[in-house]
């Protein structure tokens, strides 16, 4: 089968123990990120299964109908950067396991990284230190300090974990699933919103983006937060009000702010607003980004595959395409 892999930036999935999986296949990797439509089919035209790194490439129904052979679109997680009606108009079937029983440690572990940074000041004192400056600020510790946690799903109770073993008092807020669950753990749930963002000393957020999440934090929410509060976005830039951020940071609350991810990626000018703030912390989208992550993602990305070929897929997401070719 002709395989294509898009966006394997530091071509490390070649040298993964699961890459062993595709043996016998025809699999091109590609190390750049294009977005052109006209470069992408001409990449694509000999394609039958498409493999991507999570949303990295928008796969457009424009694009879509320029690739008559390819059969199968294999990834993992969400997919609002796939047009799955496109996918169903043309027979393509497109698979991702939703891994609901196995959080992202790694991006957990980014997560409390940026916690770590952003609160003590380390990528400023570096930059400093660097620069012949011994010390520029004071930073703070996270003992004692709330964790509020929006919401408390699997990486959000990861992160919640994390920031019990450092002291920190969690406080959970979100859906009443979401809610019961943290109880259930011993967590305190917010009374409201609005005690939620008030009483939070850092605010991380772990929400799946959809359109009814999009704009779920306002700029009324962040400006409830404390001057020396801080907050964490490593899911989705779409969950802040369009512009809310940045303004809230610029009139002081919250007063810092840690982030993987924007709106539009990869941001490859230097030139988006955040990081220009001194009181960001901003890191190029690498929440999932290791290699023992890698493995447990595309494993599974792979046993995809090797299910359409053995003619039994798993984890469709548009099962109707299947059943007319079954």
């Amino acid at each position: 089968m002709k395989i294509t892999i898009l966006d394997d930036y530091f071509d490390t999935l070649r040298n993964l123990p699961c890459f062993a999986k595709l043996d016998g296949n025809d699999v091109t990797i590609w190390n750049d990120h294009v977005q052109d439509i006209t470069r992408l089919s001409e990449r694509l035209s000999e394609t039958e299964a498409l493999v991507l790194f999570r949303e990295r490439t928008q796969i457009s129904g424009d694009l879509l109908d320029r690739l008559p052979k390819l059969e199968l679109i294999s990834q993992r997680s969400v997919y609002p950067h796939v047009d799955v009606e496109a996918c169903t108009r043309n027979g393509i079937l497109l698979c991702s396991n939703m891994h609901k029983g196995t959080p992202s440690f790694a991006a957990a572990e980014l997560t409390f990284g940026l916690i770590l940074a952003a609160m003590r000041q380390i990528p400023q004192q570096m930059a400093a230190l660097k620069s012949g400056v011994w010390q520029v600020g004071v930073g703070h510790t996270l003992r004692g300090k709330t964790l509020g946690i929006y919401s408390y799903g699997r990486i959000g109770e990861a992160v919640a974990r994390f920031g019990a073993s450092f002291g920190m008092e969690i406080l959970v807020f979100g859906g009443n699933a979401s809610c019961n669950r943290a109880q259930a753990d011993g967590f305190l749930v917010a009374e409201n919103r609005e005690a939620f963002f008030a009483q939070s000393d850092v605010v991380s957020l772990h929400i799946r983006l959809y359109p009814e999440t999009r704009g779920i934090i306002t700029g009324a929410d962040l400006a409830l937060m404390k001057s020396n509060a801080l907050i964490v976005n490593t899911s989705r830039a779409g969950l802040i009000e369009d512009g809310a951020l940045v303004a809230a940071l610029q009139s002081g609350r919250p007063g810092s702010a840690a982030v993987d991810v924007y709106e539009d990626e990869p941001v490859l000018d230097g030139d988006h607003p955040l990081l220009h703030m001194p009181n960001v912390v901003c890191t190029p989208h690498i929440g999932y980004v290791s290699h023992e992550e890698y493995e447990t993602q595309f494993s599974d990305i792979f046993d995809q595959i090797i299910a359409y070929q053995g003619r039994d897929p798993i984890h469709m997401i548009n099962p109707e395409v299947w059943a007319k070719d079954d």
